[in-house]
């Protein structure tokens, strides 16, 4: 996730992504306005592991976290050897990445070590990725084999987009109240990320907890740098964000989730005696008191001094290159070539479409033509019904159950790995299953409090079966491909496949007889379509947070809260949003193109193993795929 970042562009690629960014659609901010219900988390950015196959074979020489490797330990590698060790290369620069990722002992590297957030590293990041992208362009493309040169491209498009991105390293909001921020990130890491099996790992747990101090010094120098650019978070998202870190920065040792994670890991273990325990937990709450509580109240006099000098301003126009960053941040999210421009009025068309075929609906149901749509889709919340605590979870197995009994029309390549339901506070997103096998994937859901049922299915459907899960877990089980194509995920095509799955399910006939349902179904595209209006808006004409809150709650019927907590994330992660709806309409664009193309040879099955055997990829390469597969198809 952008939070977990290393190098700006790096981590969009390399740390978005075990949860699938999905349906989201639920990730809370640490501290926003009561009722606040974001609905959506995105998959690929939430917190877990990205996803990376265990290496096939290890590194000839494992590089060291804190060395740049030189390009000319790559001179005289096969392609499909550079990929790999070239990949490992970057995916060494986060030692917290590799330990997400299960590779600690493939690398055969300590599992101490915080993340290097300092500027320097960071540049040296940089240099790396523009290495990698130098020595691949010593291959001779043209002379490969099919398979391989889909794999040129992919890392190709990957690697130029890291570099272009290296002009904006200042652009980004690195500490805010979303799930993107470093602080959150940080606190993540240590009670969910981190294992805690056996005593070596506490101690490398105690030994990273000392590091924090040293890692917020490096955020707020990030930050002090940010603020020397022009970049600063807006007034009222400092505030929003202040909450979070002071619940750290102004609490004792003991009641931080770092020591109470520590201590309720490390009970069940009876490989470490009462004692080394209580010797081990009062270091930890040493280091805590010493390191970490300081880390977060030097980042709260950090931020309350920026601000000060803060403005209200929403969109990153105000930013001295804040045209040229979004564009750059449309094309890496989006992986097309749309403009801030096209996006906005795709987004004011599908909008004007979803909402009159959600009208054909209330019509049928009998709801009064006169009443607004948030009106019309309270109707719909109160007469689909309401479920609360555990009966949230056991409907949610229900759902995907019943999918995947009846998704077999549509496909014959499912992924091995199962997918479980797991009630949290804050859901709405799913994480892929473990590289080993020790962990299914599994769809996380908000059990808490009280859920409308007519939403349910569909994002069931978009992070679950045939969606996130399919996808992903699918990709990570892909056999012979280079690791990277394991591992890399595009937020265009993964979220666009979950957003498409959404459709599918329709198509197959699973909202049979389900009207609540199937207008939950709109809703949640119209939701999308809406994203594209306000992002586009927010950041390119000058929006005010207002404006974007009064125009999606009057075109998607959303409460207040919800909406404030969604166009607050717009604000602070911008460009995002984009890349669920043009994924979604590229796929079927695409389906289509091959319907008409094949007519009667056309085979559903068949055009989803061409979109999910290959991995993920961007729109444009998978547009060439696609059109590989009629070419091939044609002549069989």
């Amino acid at each position: 996730m952008i939070g977990k970042r290393f190098s700006f562009t790096l981590l969009m690629g390399l740390l978005l992504l075990l949860v699938a960014c999905g349906g989201m659609e639920n990730a809370a901010p640490s501290v926003t306005p009561a009722g606040v219900d974001v609905r959506e988390v995105p998959t690929e950015e939430v917190a877990a592991a990205t996803a990376v196959p265990t290496p096939t074979s290890s590194p000839a020489q494992p590089v060291s976290p804190t060395a740049t490797p030189a390009a000319s330990q790559w001179d005289g590698l096969s392609l499909e050897e550079f990929f790999n060790q070239s990949y490992y290369a970057l995916l060494l620069r986060s030692p917290q990445l590799v330990t997400e990722a299960g590779l600690v002992q493939a690398f055969e590297t300590d599992n101490n070590r915080l993340n290097n957030l300092s500027d320097d590293y960071i540049r040296e990041t940089q240099a790396l990725e523009t290495a990698v992208l130098d020595q691949l362009h010593t291959y001779d493309r043209d002379s490969l084999p099919p398979d391989q040169q889909l794999s040129y491209d992919i890392y190709e498009w990957y690697l130029t987009d890291l570099v272009a991105g290296h002009e904006f390293m200042y652009n980004d909001y690195p500490v805010s109240f979303f799930i993107t921020s470093v602080h959150q990130d940080t606190l993540q890491f240590f009670t969910d990320i981190h294992p805690i099996t056996n005593k070596q790992d506490v101690e490398d747990y105690i030994a990273r907890l000392s590091q924090v101090g040293d890692q917020f010094a490096q955020l707020i120098d990030g930050l002090q740098r940010r603020e020397e650019a022009g970049v600063v978070l807006p007034r009222w998202a400092i505030n929003w964000t202040m909450g979070g870190i002071n619940d750290i920065a102004r609490n004792s040792p003991q009641r931080t989730p770092f020591y109470t994670t520590l201590e309720m890991k490390m009970m069940p273990l009876s490989s470490i005696t009462p004692e080394d325990q209580a010797a081990l937990l009062a270091e930890a709450e040493e280091v805590i008191g010493t390191a970490v509580i300081p880390a977060y109240q030097a980042l709260a006099d950090t931020l309350t001094a920026q601000r000060a000098i803060a403005t209200d301003e929403d969109g990153i126009w105000k930013f001295p290159n804040g045209e040229a960053y979004y564009n750059y941040l449309l094309r890496h999210y989006s992986t097309t070539d749309m403009t801030a421009d096209d996006i906005h009025q795709l987004g004011l068309q599908e909008v004007e479409r979803i909402q009159a075929e959600t009208a054909v609906l209330f019509a049928e149901l009998g709801y009064p033509a006169d009443e607004s749509l948030p009106e019309l889709m309270a109707r719909v919340a109160r007469d689909g019904g309401t479920l609360y605590g555990d009966d949230i979870v056991a409907e949610y197995e229900a759902i995907i159950s019943e999918a995947e009994q009846n998704v077999g029309p549509a496909f014959d390549l499912r992924p091995q790995a199962d997918v479980i339901v797991i009630g949290v506070p804050y859901g709405g997103y799913y994480v892929r299953p473990a590289v080993d096998g020790s962990r299914p994937g599994a769809f996380y859901a908000t059990y808490q409090g009280s859920e409308a049922v007519y939403g349910m299915a569909t994002l069931a459907y978009h992070e679950a079966v045939p969606g996130h899960h399919f996808q992903l877990a699918i990709m990570q089980e892909l056999q012979g491909l280079p690791s990277f194509r394991n591992g890399i995920s595009f937020t265009a095509y993964t979220e666009g496949w979950a957003l498409y799955a959404e459709q599918l399910a329709y198509e197959l006939g699973f909202y049979e007889g389900d009207a609540y349902g199937n207008i939950g179904r709109l809703q949640a595209e119209l939701f999308r379509a809406v994203r594209l209006v306000v992002d586009t808006g927010i950041h390119t004409q000058g929006w005010t947070f207002d404006e974007a809150v009064d125009y999606m709650m009057a075109n998607t019927g959303y409460p207040r809260g919800m909406v404030e907590g969604q166009i607050a994330r717009y604000i602070v992660w911008p460009g995002q949003a984009v890349a669920y709806k043009i994924g979604m309409m590229e796929i079927l664009a695409q389906r289509q193109k091959a319907q008409d193309a094949l007519g009667d040879a056309f085979d559903l099955r068949e055009f989803h193993n061409v979109v999910l055997a290959n991995g993920s990829m961007p729109l444009e390469i998978l547009s060439q795929v696609v059109d590989e597969y009629i070419r091939m198809k044609g002549e069989g």
